[in-house]
This record gives C-alpha cells, sequence and structure tokens, in this order.
C-alpha cells in the first residue's frame, strides 16, 4: 500500500466513508491524553473507510467510560483503558460478559522506572544497575530526580529509596514540585550530555525524544511492589516496576455485531516507544492528534494494512488512489 501525503489523509480523515455501509453506527472513546487521541484517531480512519462505519467519537476518561458500559451498554469500544486505572469495576464487566479485551493496544504496555540517558550507560555500563549506581555515585551527578509529591509513583520511589537506602550511598533524593521541572531536568541534562539519573514513565514526549536507558533494579516481585505503593509502607523491599497492561476493549455486543471491526481492532498494537516518538512528534511541531495520526498512517502503511482484512485493504487501496 502506497504511501499516502498528510494532506490527502486529513481530507480523507473528513470524508465520507468509501466503503459500502456494510457496518452500521460504531461509538468509540477519546481519552482526555494526547496518546489516546492518536490512537483512536486512526482507528476512526480505519473504521470508516476500511469497513464503511458510522464512527461516532465520545468524549471520555477511564471511570466514566467504564460507568457507561455498566450502565447503558456503550461506548462500543474502549480503547487505552488502564486496566490499574480502571480497578474491580472493569473486572466486573468482563466476568458479567458485558465487555472483553480484545488487543493491549499498547506494547509492552505503560513503561514506568528509574532512567539514565543511554550516553552515560554505553560510557559506563554499570550503570545499567541499581547496584552499579550505587558503587559510583559520583557517575549519575549524586542526584536522583524524583516524582512529585502526590503522584503514585512518588509514594513508590520513595519506599524503593528507603528499602535500597540510596541515601546512604551518597545520593542525594532531589523532590520535584512538578512534572514540568522533571521534564526539564531530563531535558536540560541530555541537550547538555551531562548526567542524570531518576523516575520517568511512557508513552511521554521526553522518552520519545530522548534516548533513555532503564535502570534494572531487579526481579520483578508482585507482593513487594503491592505493599510499596503504600504510603510510609512498614516493610518496603526492592521490585522493578511492571509494565501496566493497556487495553483496546469492546463490548460483546459490538463483538457479536461487527466481528470484521472487532478482529481488527485485535490486531491494532503500537509498540510504547513508537508512541512515545508520536507525541514527540506533535511536541517538536505543535501538532494537533489528528495531524499525529495522520502522520503515523502516511508513514506506516505497511505495519497498519496487517490489521485488515482483504476487503477493507482493498477499499483503502481506493482511498489512497491505487
Amino acid at each position: 500500500m502506497r504511501k499516502l501525503t498528510p494532506v490527502a489523509l486529513l481530507c480523507a480523515m473528513s470524508a465520507p466513508a468509501l466503503a459500502q455501509a456494510e457496518c452500521g453506527e460504531v461509538s468509540i472513546t477519546e481519552m482526555g491524553w494526547a496518546s489516546n487521541a492518536v490512537v483512536t484517531g486512526v482507528a476512526k480512519f480505519l473504521m470508516e473507510q476500511g469497513y464503511g462505519c458510522d464512527v461516532t467519537v465520545v468524549p471520555s476518561d477511564t471511570v466514566p467510560a467504564v460507568t457507561s458500559v455498566a450502565e447503558n451498554g456503550e461506548p462500543d469500544i474502549v480503547t487505552e483503558l488502564w486496566l490499574n486505572s480502571a480497578g474491580e469495576a472493569y473486572l466486573e464487566l468482563e466476568e458479567q460478559g458485558k465487555i472483553e479485551r480484545v488487543a493491549e493496544v499498547l506494547d509492552p504496555g505503560g513503561v514506568e522506572g528509574w532512567w539514565i540517558p543511554t550516553y552515560l550507560a554505553e560510557e559506563h555500563p554499570e550503570l545499567t544497575t541499581i547496584e552499579g549506581i550505587m558503587e559510583n555515585p559520583e557517575l549519575v551527578d549524586s542526584r536522583f530526580n524524583n516524582c512529585p509529591s502526590g503522584w503514585g509513583c512518588r509514594v513508590v520511589s520513595d519506599n524503593l529509596i528507603e528499602a535500597l537506602d540510596l541515601e546512604s550511598a551518597g545520593i542525594e533524593v532531589f523532590n520535584h514540585g512538578s512534572g514540568e521541572t522533571l521534564a526539564t531536568s531530563m531535558a536540560s541534562a541530555v541537550q547538555a550530555e551531562e548526567p542524570w539519573f531518576g523516575y520517568y514513565w511512557g508513552p511521554t514526549v521526553p522518552l520519545g525524544k530522548y534516548d533513555m536507558t532503564r535502570v534494572d533494579l531487579g526481579e520483578y516481585k508482585p507482593e513487594v511492589h503491592s505493599r510499596n505503593q503504600t504510603q510510609d509502607a512498614e516493610n518496603p523491599g526492592v521490585s522493578d516496576f511492571p509494565a501496566a497492561t493497556i487495553l483496546t476493549s469492546v463490548t460483546t455486543d459490538f463483538k457479536d455485531r461487527e466481528p470484521e471491526v472487532a478482529e481488527m481492532l485485535s490486531h491494532m498494537t503500537f509498540k510504547t516507544s513508537t508512541m512515545s516518538q508520536l507525541l514527540a512528534w506533535m511536541d517538536s511541531n505543535n501538532a494537533s492528534a489528528e495531524e499525529a495520526a495522520v502522520y503515523f498512517l502516511s508513514n506506516n502503511s505497511d505495519e497498519w494494512s496487517g490489521w485488515l482484512n482483504d476487503s477493507a485493504r482493498e477499499r483503502l487501496a481506493k482511498v489512497m488512489g491505487e
């Protein structure tokens, strides 16, 4: 499938579907963060132009979307649903047979951990483990850049700091006052090729813009990590951060009604690193989520064409003028 120009794709995204209306009305969430708006924009285009759906985008958030499915049986599609935020209410819907996860839309999911710049890791490979950092604190400027107060990562990092006795190794813990200063500290260090050591997560602009290496904190231990999520845990331990599961889920009614579209959604997965790069592109170009969706579609047709069935692929080829 040939590469479509961004201008042509923008026109196609706003044009009526060329495919015959084999697919009826479809509702899909758009959560209040940029990566989900990109996911929804890509899904909307493929459903409309490949499958002939009449797509309605529903502004929402994780808890309201789950509540709406429970009470109203809609929207049909909830994508970029962070399972750790959806809670028991979502799992109950699955048990009741009202909703079904069809894909992990980000691979390996939401990533978080402690990081150093890759140029520092290449120059000093010993710094890729927490033990190596604690033995060589001066190589990371003797500082750990911690999460702001009020963030969940702050609780976990504080407990890890205590369990590791990080400060006894000569590493000062700098508690950032906001996400902006945390991101700025990384940007300033990387742009100057100076040491930096701290917490971050993805998909995010900084992890898309800067080449960072995750520090090995050791084995992920579910019980320890769960304990570390408690403020001032009595017995904090050392455990790596797990990747957060991020889903595309559909109502069972929708899956029965539109099995081909549900099948397409089951293949629609973005690498977390790719999404971070898209967010970085948005930031650098002052672009909208729709423009980022166009950027992805126009540059990755070999990838997303594999998500489609043969009929949808043929219809998209017509949209692209082949």
